[in-house]
């Protein structure tokens, strides 16, 4: 231990970068954390003067139980660090709101994550460290990286870190990320080295290792590390992840920490079961429509249209599941204040809907006021904003001339959105966009398909442009 802690002394003293440290609560992080503290303690002060940055990943949908387990953590970790004058700076990095999963999930329709289509790992873990990093270079020119990877997690990860390395070096280049570098003092530790570690050395900013080992051996799975590049695999089925992940088909981890005693989680287990099955390859057209985001459509292999984003219909069930969800283990959890969304993920849901999706019923404070009896102080923003008597007396004119509500509808918004002269630069480019995109129905897309044989590829088809224009 005393080679390693050296070498760590070495490292630090060595290159004049500062270090990040990716935490994510779970043993090897806390594990390379608790290196590098005891190693730096004995410095003298004037030689332990390069800040070393303790990040944490928030995405929002994290286990409820881990949360304030880091959170705790950071706090002691800068209160200490402060009082002992150590160089550690601790904090957590997060999503933006327009990259959160409810407003992506509910908002968007995005479809819960898949192996083939992980949406989340990149708007919800990538960007916001790679964000943290990329300021840190911009201020210091280069960083050190100190990960806790280790070379028996997987054959990938073993190649990969023996890929960047930098010859003569304890260094290895960041794959990614321009001026940084990686830094693995854990690197050839097996698990039974990480735990044997944690267990015999006690934490230096007051934790106690048991406690973790308490929340691994009640979960019965691994850690999610700081995740800064797409090499990393999923978290699906961690006890230090994301509580919603689909990734996995089954949530051992939930499931564990429910057997053991936090029965107050099953709404978050039952709210994510029925969120895999909106992803079922049986079920999913029950769920979502044969049009994407973007107005195509696309074909598989087999000549079927494929399922694509969700209906405004199921966004809507799905508010309601998850409302309903926080409602129980506010009543019944350990925390009467605890949120699985936010009031600003509401706000923006509810504006995208209205906006984009053609909720002019504005549905989300009804279903909000419906599960929880109250009202949020939803902004005023309903200037130039149709309402649901404006919805049926457009429905009635849409069905006489033959047209779809959701076309002449998005053609309205656009209109309404370009109302200020200086942002109607772009309006036909907007409009042409709308004309163009697939408003057949199921019927007319395969007869179309079928008379220009088209199948087998993603494509953008223009059924409905003609007849519109003309009408």
């Amino acid at each position: 231990m005393e080679d390693i802690y050296e070498e760590i002394r070495n490292v630090y003293k060595r290159y004049p970068q500062p270090w990040v440290i990716g935490y994510s609560g779970g043993k090897d992080s806390t594990t390379v954390l608790q290196l590098v503290w005891k190693a730096l303690e004995v410095l003298p002060p004037e030689e332990r003067q390069k800040p070393v940055f303790v990040i944490a990943s928030d995405t929002r949908v994290e286990t409820p139980v881990i949360v304030d387990y880091i959170d705790t953590t950071l706090q002691r970790i800068n209160e200490t660090a402060r009082a002992l004058g150590m160089p550690f700076r601790a904090e957590k990095v997060m999503p933006t709101l327009n990259d959160s999963f409810w407003v992506n999930l509910i908002g968007r329709g995005y479809p819960a994550p898949t192996t083939r289509f992980r949406w989340c790992t990149e708007r919800m873990k990538i960007t916001p460290a790679n964000r943290f990093i990329e300021e840190k270079v911009a201020q210091y020119g280069e960083v050190i990286m100190v990960l806790g990877v280790r070379k028996t997690e997987s054959s990938t990860r073993m190649q990969l870190m023996n890929t960047y390395q930098v010859k003569g070096h304890l260094l290895r280049r960041h794959s990614s990320l321009r001026g940084a570098y990686v830094y693995a003092p854990i690197a050839d530790f097996s698990t039974d080295d990480v735990w044997k570690y944690l267990l015999q050395v006690p934490s230096p900013w007051g934790n106690n290792n048991e406690d973790l080992a308490a929340l691994y051996r009640n979960a019965s799975a691994g850690e999610c590390p700081l995740v800064i590049d797409t090499s990393t695999p999923s978290c699906g089925n961690s006890r230090f992840g994301c509580w919603v992940c689909t990734v996995a088909r089954r949530d051992t981890s939930m499931e564990a920490l429910i057997d053991n005693g936090e029965e107050w989680m099953l709404p978050l287990l039952e709210f994510r079961e029925w969120l895999v099955t909106t992803i079922d390859p049986e079920r999913k057209r029950e769920f979502r429509d044969i049009r994407g985001r973007d107005g195509r459509v696309v074909f598989k292999k087999d000549g079927t249209l494929a399922a694509r984003t969700y209906t405004l219909n199921t966004s809507k069930i799905m508010l309601h599941k998850l409302l309903v969800a926080q409602k129980e283990i506010q009543q019944h959890g350990p925390d009467p204040t605890m949120k699985l969304i936010s009031d600003e993920e509401l706000f923006e849901i509810r504006r995208i809907w209205r906006v984009e999706r053609q909720d002019w019923e504005d549905s989300v404070p009804a279903i909000f006021r419906q599960v929880n009896g109250f009202d949020l102080p939803w902004p005023k923003d309903d200037d130039h904003v149709f309402d649901s008597a404006q919805k049926a007396l457009l429905e009635g004119i849409c069905k006489e001339y033959d047209l779809p509500f959701e076309l002449l509808a998005k053609l309205l918004e656009v209109e309404k959105q370009s109302i200020d002269i200086t942002k109607r630069a772009g309006i036909h480019k907007a409009l042409t966009s709308i004309l163009t995109q697939e408003w057949g129905d199921e019927s007319q897309i395969m007869t179309a398909a079928r008379e220009k044989n088209v199948f087998y590829q993603e494509i953008r088809l223009d059924l409905a442009l003609p007849s519109v224009a003309e009408k």
